[in-house]
């Protein structure tokens, strides 16, 4: 269990908090492309900070403070230019780095004064990789985004998924080392879901915890494996520092305030070998669903959703000084003591766990994948069509989030060739 104090210490991201300093060091996941592309202005909340993330006319992206520093108006009504955002309400126009260039009015009664040189708002550098939109909130010199290996694959289809959990951060990054709530939250889920009282999933026997250079391993054997399964040879992996990865997605859980967090959802599904050639020239993005519409619960039939109701289930802010910890729950314990020894670092002035910096590096940052060749080669015909394939179940349908659109649906069929009698 932790104090009170602690917990807060792990908690809280605002600007200034000792956390905040912390994840305002790596650049995270605020957006998608091809959301911006239909509306070029998104009012979003990042680590208690109010902003407004825009594409310009010239395709570049900006982030600026959401209240024009003239009279407080809301900048997400702001008109997109060339090279930033004018405000709607008495033309202020300001590029990406939060200059002033252009005062209407006053440029007009007193050009001499250049009163708009005086004027700066707060801006963060915004980059385009893998369909994502990525901002930074720290100080410079800034590290690189990351070229993570999966970015770097083709002939896959990708689709983001962003929504938004109304609890706080930590606890959902915590699920990321927590492999036994696999068998629980969603293989047993499932089986009671269905109406039957069992056969319940194989019990997980025996768990590893490994740290590396950008995260956590976790490796697990259960009643169905043994110690030569790549689930613990290999692994999946709690990256640094809000993100799970395993394999054909990833999952960050970016702050949006102490009581919110933004779940940012980047999936990739290898193209059948008979379908290659494939390119794919825009990433659909869309916003997945917590709550059932008509009824107002939660969703819980697929994977994430599963995952976002345990998360609120410990309420807006778990209280960590009431837990009981178990042998299951050491990857946690060395998450929170990694948290705080890199608090420590921060605030002495140095780098964090995971950062890039090198760019040759950055050409791809391999991480332990098991599965590399199936999602490099891609699945033949035959194994598509294999219901027992330990992937077709994901392949053959979205498992992960409810809500996805019919648009999307139907352009991933028509990548997989599922239209072949195979869209189960």
């Amino acid at each position: 269990m932790l104090d009170h104090a602690t917990n807060r210490q792990l908690c809280e991201t605002g600007p200034g908090t000792p956390m905040g300093e912390l994840l305002r060091r790596y650049w995270h996941p605020v957006g998608a492309v091809s959301e911006m592309e239909k509306e070029p202005t998104r009012r979003i909340r990042i680590m208690g900070e109010d902003l407004v993330l825009y594409r310009d006319l010239s395709g570049g992206y900006g982030l600026l403070e959401r209240h024009c520093p003239h009279r407080r108006a809301d900048l997400g009504f702001g008109y997109v230019e060339e090279c930033g955002l004018r405000c709607s309400y008495h033309g202020w126009y300001f590029d990406r780095t939060g200059a002033c260039l252009e005062q209407p009015f006053e440029d007009t009664a007193d050009p001499d004064s250049r009163f708009r040189d005086k004027i700066r708002i707060t801006a963060y550098p915004v980059e385009a990789k893998a369909g994502l939109l990525w901002a930074y909130l720290g100080p410079e010199p800034a590290p690189l985004v990351p070229t993570w290996e999966p970015f770097t694959w083709e002939n896959g289809f990708c689709q983001i998924v962003i929504s938004e959990v109304p609890c706080n951060w930590f606890q959902c990054q915590e699920n990321s080392i927590d492999p036994v709530h696999f068998e629980w939250q969603h293989d047993n889920w499932r089986v009671r879901a269905s109406g039957a009282f069992g056969p319940y999933a194989p019990k997980h026997l025996k768990l590893g915890f490994d740290e590396f250079e950008f995260g956590i391993s976790y490796k697990r054997v259960r009643e169905n494996t043994d110690e030569e399964h790549p689930l613990w040879t290999v692994g999946r992996n709690c990256l640094w520092p809000n993100a799970l990865f395993t394999g054909d997605h990833f999952e960050w859980r970016v702050p949006i305030d102490d009581g919110n967090t933004l779940s940012v959802g980047w999936f990739f599904n290898p193209v059948p070998q008979d379908m290659r050639p494939f390119r794919q020239n825009d990433i659909p993005a869309w916003r997945g669903p917590v709550r059932a519409a008509d009824t107002g619960e939660w969703i819980t039939s697929h994977v994430m959703n599963q995952d976002f109701a345990a998360w609120v289930g410990q309420g807006a802010l778990a209280d960590r000084s009431r837990e009981h910890l178990g042998r299951s729950d050491r990857g946690v314990i060395m998450m929170r003591r990694r948290f705080l020894d890199d608090i420590e670092v921060v605030a002495a002035g140095g780098d964090p766990k995971g950062l890039v910096r090198d760019p040759l590096v950055n050409n791809c940052v391999t991480l332990p994948i098991f599965d590399r060749e199936f999602f490099c080669n891609g699945p033949t015909r035959e194994e598509l069509r294999n219901p027992n394939h330990q992937r077709m179940r994901s392949m053959l349908d979205f498992v992960f989030q409810a809500g996805q659109p019919a648009a999307v649906r139907a352009a991933y069929v028509a990548a997989m060739g599922l239209d072949r009698n195979d869209d189960t």
